[in-house]
């Protein structure tokens, strides 16, 4: 079934192979004959492991939470086949930026620990940091949600935790969709991905091209491992037989003493930690150059910490012939990231390239520019950290990513 931004844009809930609850900009339809039926029986499609009923009932349980993340240009309700929202007022050449990513594997360890709100976090945080990277304002998410067997009561939780979501990204939850695959996952399988749009003034695309030496790299902490490197974080779970429900200081203490828990993390579970929701920066990297152009300089790039780890993110907004030099002593890596490191064998260097390091975002920042970035992270409650600089590359031998010690 798709989801229209319930009451306002649209939630195509398709189930099935094709049977569509809509939930958007409605159509004018004509009356019926008379004498005909409103609905004709579905029990063979029910039989075949479809039930629409339970996609309408579906639509029901998230009208209210889509309607949450209604912006003023959203045109229309529910009941169409498309979501409808106007370019925001005030722009001269607005530039569309569009990103499509998923949650993956996190999926898995969710259901195992009957924890599904914040994988709907998870999916907005992947596609709007992605797009805020532009230097775009999201404006607006289209969801898919893909189930083996649909629970109104399942759908319903995942797509609350996407409209938590768009709400601290400041994007309107447009439409969506939730399809029922019987026969091809198995009944509790669930998938996720959407796709975000944003929008920026033509010239004053943020691409990394600015990027100059002497520029600050400035480290956003992450909320914990976000939403990569979980193949891994499900072998070392099941390898090592921990219990998710099992007390977080717990498992520190068995299997990684020494290791100090965040206070944050005081009387969770393993369950918890590991599936801490990703960290939506988008309003904050907003606000953080609003700051710096208010003291005369400008963000010259933005990496957003996903899958391959700083050394995979950051070398993406370098220019050709200059390298990041980062420095990991200034900051620290979460507890949960050492712990699947003692957990796996893997050294600090790894655990940056196949996590996060304790970094979601990096941004280039000119020198004139830092501490009005770094108060404005202050104000949003994030800690940053002044991770590296840029340098001509032939500092670091050709390199354009280098990891060393002050």
């Amino acid at each position: 079934m798709a989801e229209g931004t319930s009451g306002d844009a649209r939630r195509d809930r398709t189930v099935g192979g094709g049977t569509r609850v809509d939930v958007g900009t409605p159509a004018v339809a004509a009356p019926p004959p008379s004498g005909a039926r409103e609905h004709a029986p579905r029990d063979a499609y029910r039989a075949a492991g479809v039930d629409v009923d339970a996609g309408e009932r579906a639509v029901a349980l998230i009208r209210e939470a889509v309607a949450s993340t209604r912006r003023p240009e959203v045109v229309g309700g529910l009941g169409g086949f498309a979501g409808a929202i106007e370019i925001p007022a005030g722009y001269r050449r607005p530039l569309l930026v569009a990103s499509t990513d998923g949650v993956g594997t996190k999926t898995a360890l969710a259901r195992a620990a009957d924890r599904l709100g914040g994988l709907g976090i998870d999916l907005v945080a992947m596609c709007a940091d992605d797009v805020v990277c532009t230097g775009a304002e999201p404006l607006f998410l289209l969801d898919y949600v893909a189930v083996g067997r649909l629970v109104p009561e399942v759908v319903a939780a995942v797509v609350a935790g996407v409209a938590s979501g768009c709400r601290t990204a400041g994007c309107a939850l447009l439409g969506g969709e939730t399809a029922e695959h019987p026969g091809t996952m198995a009944p509790a399988d669930l998938d996720l991905a959407a796709t975000c749009v944003g929008v920026v003034e033509r010239d004053e695309v943020i691409d990394g091209s600015a990027v100059r030496a002497g520029d600050v790299l400035v480290g956003l902490a992450s909320s914990g491992l976000h939403s990569n490197g979980f193949s891994l974080v499900r072998r070392l779970v099941a390898e090592v037989g921990l219990h998710l429900d099992a007390p977080y200081a717990d498992i520190l203490a068995a299997h990684a003493a020494g290791v100090a828990s965040e206070p944050d993390h005081a009387g969770t579970y393993l369950g918890d930690v590991l599936l801490a929701p990703t960290r939506i920066y988008a309003r904050t990297v907003l606000a953080m150059r609003a700051s710096v152009r208010a003291a005369g300089a400008d963000i010259h790039g933005i990496a957003h910490v996903t899958g391959g780890g700083l050394p995979g993110a950051v070398p993406r907004i370098v220019p050709d012939g200059l390298a990041a030099r980062i420095h990991p002593a200034a900051w620290p890596i979460p507890s949960v990231m050492q712990l699947l490191g003692t957990l796996g064998g893997l050294d600090d260097a790894e655990l940056r390239a196949t996590f996060n390091g304790g970094l979601g975002m990096v941004v280039a920042v000119p020198v004139g520019g830092v501490d009005a970035a770094l108060a404005a992270a202050a104000d949003a409650g994030i800690a940053a950290y002044i991770a590296g600089e840029i340098v001509p590359a032939v500092d670091l031998g050709g390199a354009r990513y280098m990891e060393v010690e002050r």
